[in-house]
């Protein structure tokens, strides 16, 4: 049996039965009991709703700042004019620009992972939507990337915000740390974003809203959470 072989048993393991669902804190602490890939694996949350996407009155979405960041480092690009790419700079944006970055990405350059523009360059950024939309990358103001307070953007960034947005499938995705992250520090992240979702909940939405909730890591097994979480 190879290396690779004995880790999926020994995640099995402690994974337990398929029926089994787990607390919060047991489910950190049994993410990092079952870790055994090389490097540091992130933690994801699942959350599957009852909702259904294809209604606008019933779509799910929204950011957050988690307590404790994602544990990864976000590559920030800034397009505005003037004094904002100052206020860029001085915020802590890798990259920032005008007309330059907008020349730049129509070229097919995609070095980062989020984009924030202020509201007078959004013409000149429109012109990019089949570039950055397919990639989950076009400025929004109902996620905070269309804005004139860049300084504030770009710190919530790099602290750890996260923006949510449930996908065809009902289910709702976030990163909500590193496997290396303390057990506490995990769960704090995973409940604030499980309280994001329900705070999310469109009145639209019928019958019961949160169907299913897994966490698991890049390589490990997962963990379903007991909807017993939801009284707490």
């Amino acid at each position: 049996m190879s290396k690779h072989g004995k880790n999926t048993v020994k995640a099995r393991e402690v994974k337990g039965t398929e029926s089994q669902t787990y607390s919060l804190e047991e489910a950190a602490s049994l993410i990092k009991k079952a870790h055994f890939a090389k490097f540091d694996e992130s933690v994801d949350m699942d959350i599957r709703l009852g909702v259904n996407p294809k209604h606008s009155d019933q779509m799910v979405r929204g950011t957050i700042v988690l307590p404790h960041g994602t544990g990864k480092t976000k590559k920030i690009c800034v397009i505005a004019s003037g004094e904002k790419l100052k206020e860029a700079e001085e915020a802590g944006a890798d990259y920032f620009g005008g007309d330059d970055i907008i020349e730049k990405i129509t070229g097919g350059w995609i070095d980062f992972d989020i984009v924030i523009a202020t509201p007078d360059v959004m013409r000149g950024v429109g012109k990019l939507g089949r570039i950055l939309g397919t990639k989950g990358l076009m400025p929004n103001p109902k996620s905070g990337t269309v804005t004139f307070d860049i300084k504030k953007a770009v710190e919530e960034t790099k602290a750890g915000k996260v923006e949510f947005r449930v996908d065809k499938s009902s289910i709702v995705h976030s990163t909500v740390g590193k496997v290396s992250f303390p057990e506490g520090k995990l769960v704090e992240n995973m409940r604030t974003f499980l309280q994001a979702i329900v705070h999310a909940k469109p009145p639209a939405a019928k019958g019961k809203y949160v169907r299913t909730m897994f966490v698991s890591s890049t390589m490990g097994p997962s963990f379903r959470i007991s909807e017993d979480v939801l009284e707490s």
